[in-house]
Order: C-alpha cells, then sequence, then structure tokens
C-alpha cells in the first residue's frame, strides 16, 4: 500500500516549485509557458492548503472521486485536470470540477462527453505512443478518427512514455507526440513527470505532471 504524503512545508514546496521553474528555463523555455501541474493522488485533502500557500495553482487528479472530495473541500483553491485512467461512467461525475480531462481514450468515453460536456468542454487525447500492451491510450493512427469524431473540444495530446533506465530514453516518446499534436494543429503537450520532465520540457511539453520533484526536501 502507497503512504499518503504528508508534512508538507510551504517553504519547501515553493523552493522545489522555483527550482522546477530554473529548470525549464535552462532547457530554453520561457517559464510561463510550460505550466506545473501538482499531482495529487497521494497528497490527502488536509494537506492541500499547504501547496496552495507554496504557490501551486494547478493540479491533477487521478481518481475521479478524489477529485470531486478535494475540489469540493477546498471550492476555488485550485485550477483541476483529471489525469487518471478515465472510466466512461466516470465523465459525468468529473466535469463539473475540471479545466481539462487529460486522459480520453475511448469511444465510450466521447459518448459521455457527448452526453455529457458542453461548449466550453476541453480535452487532451491519450496517446499510447510507444504502442505497449495493456496500457492506456490510442494508437496514433487512431487520432484522426478520435478528432473527427470527439464532441467537445481537444486541445492537445497527453502520453506516458515506458518506464526507462534514463530520463534521455524517453526523448524519442516525447518527440514522436510533439510532431503528432503539430500534424493536426493541437497547442497542448502533457507530457514529463518528476523523473523525466527536463526531457520533456525540451521536446515542446506545455504541461507537466509532478510529484516528487515538488514534495520532496530538497528536490531538483
Amino acid at each position: 500500500m502507497v503512504e499518503l504524503i504528508r508534512g508538507l512545508r510551504a517553504d519547501e514546496v515553493s523552493a522545489n516549485l522555483e527550482r522546477v521553474r530554473e529548470a525549464i528555463g535552462a532547457a530554453g523555455r520561457d517559464p510561463a509557458e510550460v505550466q506545473i501541474l501538482a499531482a495529487v493522488k497521494y497528497v490527502p485533502v488536509d494537506e492541500l492548503e499547504v501547496l496552495a500557500k507554496a504557490g501551486i495553482e494547478l493540479v491533477g487528479e487521478n481518481r475521479a472521486q478524489d477529485l470531486v472530495a478535494k475540489a469540493q473541500a477546498h471550492p476555488g483553491m485550485f485550477t483541476w485536470d483529471f489525469i487518471g485512467h478515465l472510466q466512461s461512467r466516470k465523465v459525468r461525475q468529473v466535469l463539473p470540477y475540471v479545466r481539462y480531462i487529460e486522459s480520453v481514450a475511448s469511444e465510450s468515453a466521447l459518448d459521455q462527453l457527448g452526453r455529457h460536456g458542453g461548449a466550453d468542454t476541453e480535452i487532451l487525447i491519450e496517446v499510447n505512443v510507444a504502442g505497449e500492451a495493456g496500457k492506456s491510450g490510442i494508437a496514433p493512427s487512431e487520432l484522426p478518427a478520435y478528432l473527427e469524431r470527439s464532441p467537445v473540444t481537444v486541445v492537445g495530446l497527453m502520453t506516458m512514455p515506458p518506464l526507462a533506465p534514463t530520463p534521455e530514453a524517453s526523448r524519442e516518446h516525447f518527440a514522436a507526440l510533439r510532431e503528432l499534436a503539430g500534424e493536426h494543429g493541437l497547442r497542448h503537450l502533457s507530457m514529463g513527470t518528476s523523473q523525466d520532465y527536463r526531457i520533456a520540457v525540451e521536446e515542446g511539453a506545455t504541461i507537466v505532471r509532478l510529484g516528487t520533484s515538488l514534495y520532496r526536501s530538497g528536490a531538483s
């Protein structure tokens, strides 16, 4: 069982946030152009206020019921994205609370978005760029059909590359997502986590999803 993250300190999180911004700048990008999303799957409700005090504005949750509970507990404190595996029956549940659903990857999810989404609903399509068996995400070749069929606005793409021994090993997958987004005129690329976000930023990420880089004392 994964242990929840407790004992967060606003000063440490703020310092880590600044380190991430500096790393984005060192990668040749304007930090203002890369959104830093704090992944809060393992951050309990009573620790979220610490993140707000540290300057975190954008957060992402993997589980629909937890997103709803956390957003309701802290109304207006954060902008929320849904970043986990999206079950179609959960679409209606999360829509009132999120800016983006970043992980649309099924026909059934599109169906539910058509039923419950509105003119202002925006999503990212999750793409399995490496073609890993059993992993969430559509094949790159399926993207044109998804874009044509989507009943709501698609603003970008998201991916999780395969587990790799070094961050550099993820570069080809981030580059492939960037090229795919460019072909279809999509502006957002949600890619890169604590272990490889620097490479993702170099390859064009506009959203990075971070956990330990923000929460661990002295992280970089």
